[in-house]
């Protein structure tokens, strides 16, 4: 491949094997693209997809898998921890190699006009290809989730950027942009309460006067008997996973909780773990031409 676009779309199936086999088919055997990564969570009820590949064949495949979504999932009969809008929720585009953010923009532009046309759901561009300042942030595009957005998607300032302007009966609505490349990063809290994960979440997440470039929210893993803090960093280079993971310790303290473990929801950056570890061992002068593999891929 010589461009290489990286895409990261967001289903909201997780439970269903036989539906997110179907609904990654597209990204199987396909000249010019490569699947990655899928993972698939019960609780959060979500299908995380990594997807590489040069621009036009990853355009047709993300096209083909978002109608299947549409065909299959109903959100109406859709219960789970993780916020969601839509069947596909979100779908980020990422340059990685030879592709400007530019070609990224207008690649999520084409691919969001084609989604309006084809299956009639309506789009919100996002982050760096949102229309208006207020649709940069994906939460705020979301607030009112599915339940919510059959009214909000009537006012003025949510009109949708293509696609009909009300709210598909079963498929939502979904949100696709351009953005840098994101760590989908949760850590595990040993407390049922859902509430301290909910306070945690609040003290860390930038918008409460936390970290930066730092999303987060309680989620409760009942299976397990356990909460979640879940995580999107959405610039480890400016905010380290690092500095997540300490901050999170520091106020689960104030509740006697503490941390049992922590989980990569698909792919990471290798500069963002070895940052951290960089971290920990308290290495120094160390970078990124020390490391074995970083130095065998370069051209």
């Amino acid at each position: 491949m010589n461009k290489i676009i990286e895409c990261v779309p967001n289903f909201s199936e997780g439970r269903d094997l036989q539906k997110i086999d179907q609904i990654i088919s597209p990204f199987r055997g396909k000249q010019g693209v490569k699947l990655l990564d899928y993972s698939n969570d019960e609780d959060h009820n979500r299908l995380v997809v990594t997807v590489v590949g040069e621009p036009e064949p990853l355009r047709d495949a993300v096209l083909e898998a978002i109608g299947i979504a549409v065909k299959l999932i109903d959100l109406n009969h859709h219960t789970g921890q993780h916020p969601r809008m839509g069947a596909v929720d979100v779908v980020p585009f990422i340059p990685i190699k030879n592709v400007t953010m530019e070609e990224a923009i207008a690649l999520s532009k084409e691919v969001g006009a084609e989604v309006g046309k084809r299956y009639n759901l309506p789009v919100f561009l996002y982050e760096k290809s949102a229309s208006a300042p207020h649709r940069e942030n994906l939460a705020a595009v979301r607030k009112g989730e599915f339940e919510g957005m059959a009214e909000k998607i009537k006012l003025p300032e949510w009109q949708p950027d293509f696609g009909p302007a009300e709210r598909h009966a079963t498929a939502g609505t979904v949100a696709i942009g351009a953005r840098m490349p994101l760590v989908a990063y949760n850590i595990n809290l040993n407390t049922p309460n859902l509430d301290i994960a909910h306070d945690i979440a609040k003290k860390i997440r930038f918008i409460g006067g936390g970290l930066r470039y730092c999303k987060a929210m309680g989620v409760e893993l009942k299976d397990r008997g356990i909460t979640q803090v879940s995580i999107n960093m959405t610039d480890y280079t400016r905010t380290a996973l690092y500095r997540a993971f300490e901050l999170t310790r520091v106020e689960a303290r104030r509740y006697g909780v503490s941390i049992v473990g922590s989980e990569i929801i698909g792919l990471v950056p290798m500069e963002a773990l070895i940052d951290a570890a960089s971290y920990y061992l308290g290495l120094e002068n160390f970078s990124m031409q020390q490391v074995l593999e970083a130095r065998i891929m370069e051209e």
